[in-house]
């Protein structure tokens, strides 16, 4: 079905730009890059330095009712490598819940492709996989992306007044609300995002993925398109990967800010990894996707392999924690995604009351915003990100919006959970400045 050749390069970094800009040609192209130097909780779990997927030969494009079932076909039947994503909203798949709130870009809830071309990226390799169809194609495309010069010499960019969906007295209302629902006993822990968007924007897309992607280097960065919707992210967290009979996540949970002194930064760093009420949040989040992940579990699998263990990127600090389970042979990845969707770190305990709170509280429809972005392989194993630290796109309508969330817990400052939201959102304003 595919043709596969490994070819030597001299020069990864250069290499990803070129291919990068040549895929822009095509309707459907999903990149995903591992920054791998920059990083170290990914390593143990990585396969790849990057993955180009462009040009789909079969899709899969659904809302909500009956998703998970459909996707489990399409994968079926396909039996090769698909890459899509996940929207928040399939949540109305899995429980009672609906949206109705506000929805700006119009993604489609579910949305997988099979390739014709497909680039895996590792050290001084890259292989190609292409569909039969298009082998003969493979050795010309390689010579034309080593060769190619960017037709963009002054990307359009005019993004007007970045406005907040809720303004901050209203938002500081509604943490007050969540915190009640808390004490009431309602929920323990609850993300609770809010919308920054602009209308009439214009943008290169690319270009200012490549920038996102420099200011954090991220494990999980992202670059989608299908025709005139584009994400652009700078994704720090994993939400589910398979590794044979294996399933690894790794949820977020604390934030701090980076300092450019070297002892201020550490001090901030061991204050977060020393702060109760982030580890609070850590430990409520680890439990919960315990649970999830028990719900596929062989009996007795699922472990914590690290809890609360921090993490440096370019932007911030965080903890992070790495549970792990293993699942019998005929569990489909689709079984555990069902399972475990929406990721905890996005929801919050108990999931189903915290995402009925936070739908009547937020003003906007999340859409792909935590959701999750990822591929599944032939054997059928997988890899899928959180979609946070991200900006959408639609190029048709020019609306451009990008999220930030933080966890409501008891011990909660609305006050400071605004500010959180802020350093979540400064790379993202940076960029797009």
């Amino acid at each position: 079905m595919r043709t596969t050749q490994v070819f030597i390069i001299s020069d990864a970094d250069l290499l990803k730009i070129s291919l990068l800009q040549w895929a822009q040609q095509f309707e459907e192209v999903v990149w995903l890059d591992s920054n791998a130097a920059e990083n170290v909780h990914n390593r143990n779990y990585k396969s790849y330095d990057g993955i180009l997927a462009i040009d789909a030969f079969t899709a899969i494009k659904t809302d909500a009712q009956s998703a998970f079932e459909d996707l489990r076909e399409y994968q079926t039947h396909t039996a090769d490598w698909i890459f899509g994503y996940l929207a928040y909203d399939l949540k109305n798949d899995l429980e009672p819940l609906h949206s109705n709130n506000f929805d700006g870009l119009t993604f489609p809830e579910l949305y997988f492709f099979q390739p014709k071309k497909l680039f895996l990226l590792n050290g001084n390799q890259i292989e190609l996989s292409y569909l039969n169809l298009v082998a003969d194609e493979m050795e010309e495309d390689l010579e034309a992306i080593k060769n190619f010069k960017s037709l963009v010499q002054s990307p359009v960019h005019k993004v007007p007044e970045i406005k907040a969906r809720i303004p901050k007295q209203d938002y500081l209302r509604k943490v007050t609300q969540m915190l009640h629902h808390i004490q009431m006993g309602d929920i323990y822990e609850a993300n609770f995002c809010q919308e920054f968007y602009a209308e009439q924007a214009v943008i290169h897309p690319l270009e200012t993925y490549l920038k996102l992607n420099a200011i954090s280097s991220p494990p999980f960065a992202v670059f989608l398109k299908l025709t005139h919707l584009f994400l652009l992210s700078a994704s720090p967290e994993r939400f589910i990967r398979k590794e044979g009979d294996k399933i690894i996540s790794q949820p977020i949970k604390g934030t701090a800010r980076r300092a450019a002194d070297l002892e201020e930064d550490h001090k901030l760093s061991l204050a977060l990894e020393n702060d109760p009420k982030e580890r609070s949040e850590n430990i409520m989040i680890t439990d919960l996707v315990r649970n999830d992940l028990s719900r596929t579990a062989k009996r007795n699998s699922v472990q914590v392999e690290e809890l609360c263990q921090l993490y440096t990127f370019k932007q911030v600090h965080q903890l992070i924690t790495t549970v792990t389970s293993e699942v019998a042979p005929e569990t489909s990845i689709i079984d555990v995604l069902k399972t475990t969707f929406p990721m905890g770190s996005m929801t919050g305990a108990p999931k189903e009351s915290a995402m009925n709170i936070i739908e009547n509280l937020e003003e906007t429809r999340r859409g792909l915003y935590s959701g999750a972005v990822g591929y599944i392989t032939p054997t059928g194993n997988a890899d899928f990100n959180v979609v946070i630290r991200s900006i959408l796109y639609n190029s048709t309508n020019n609306y451009l919006s990008f999220s930030v969330g933080s966890a409501i817990t008891i011990k909660s400052e609305p006050e400071k959970e605004f500010e959180e939201c802020l350093l979540k959102a400064k790379a993202m304003l940076e960029v797009l400045k």
